[in-house]
């Protein structure tokens, strides 16, 4: 046997309480380790004089009021762990978090509620007198998108010849608008398209002033304006 499974078994070897099953140590084998080993029977010896020291001690006697604390110990964990003490806990705690973050907020929110009311008070009654805004003539439009236009017509004759047609008559065309205010292409809506009324249409078309399409106060191309000539035939 080794010394450190003997040293195990001294407390039960002094108690005679070694048992003799299969996993313990029985007490004829300790006993015989004793014999043979020195430092195992120092170690009993000291052993022996602590039980020795523990005899001497007195009893402690328990306070005659130990039942009552107990008692109240035990109706006092049940009272904080019922319904009653988690609202409680519950009522404790919004009022911490009201008095420390609540509290500290409400001054500044006050204050500034006091200066809006100011504002308006003193603001809008200036406003109020002020009458409403008139565009003047000069004023440009601002919507984010304007259609192309037509700003100056060129000063050539459109003649709408058509010996077949007596009475008025009517050019109707739809003319794209460059980026740079000048015509791409143009094309015939209604009305007669000879080449004689194609050849007065790009005098014109050519000597005319347009305004490009805008949009966001850029001009854009593919822009389109429709024009319309008018003429009268009376045959005689």
């Amino acid at each position: 046997m080794t010394c450190g499974r003997v040293r195990g078994q001294l407390p039960g070897y002094l108690d005679d309480g070694v048992s003799t099953g299969l996993r313990s140590v029985s007490r004829a084998a300790v006993s015989s380790h004793l014999e043979g080993c020195q430092d195992c029977r120092h170690e009993l010896e000291r052993y022996q004089k602590l039980m020795q020291l523990l005899g001497r001690v007195q009893h402690a006697s328990a306070p005659d009021d130990l039942p009552t604390r107990i008692r109240i110990a035990v109706a006092k964990a049940r009272e904080e762990s019922g319904l009653p003490a988690m609202s409680r806990r519950l009522r404790d705690r919004a009022h911490l978090i009201l008095a420390n973050i609540l509290q500290p907020l409400a001054l500044p929110a006050t204050g500034g509620l006091v200066v809006a009311l100011l504002v308006f008070t003193l603001v809008l009654p200036f406003y109020a007198r002020v009458g409403p805004l008139t565009p003047g003539p000069d004023d440009l439009p601002s919507a984010l998108f304007q259609p192309a236009r037509l700003e100056t017509l060129a000063g050539f004759p459109v003649t709408l010849a058509d010996s077949a047609a007596n009475g008025p008559q009517t050019l109707l065309i739809e003319a794209t608008v460059g980026v740079d205010g000048s015509i791409v292409d143009y094309r015939i809506l209604s009305g007669p398209s000879d080449a004689a009324v194609r050849h007065q249409l790009d005098q014109v078309l050519l000597f005319s002033r347009f305004r490009p399409s805008m949009s966001f106060g850029r001009p854009m191309a593919g822009g389109r304006v429709v024009m319309s000539f008018s003429a009268v035939n009376v045959k005689g």
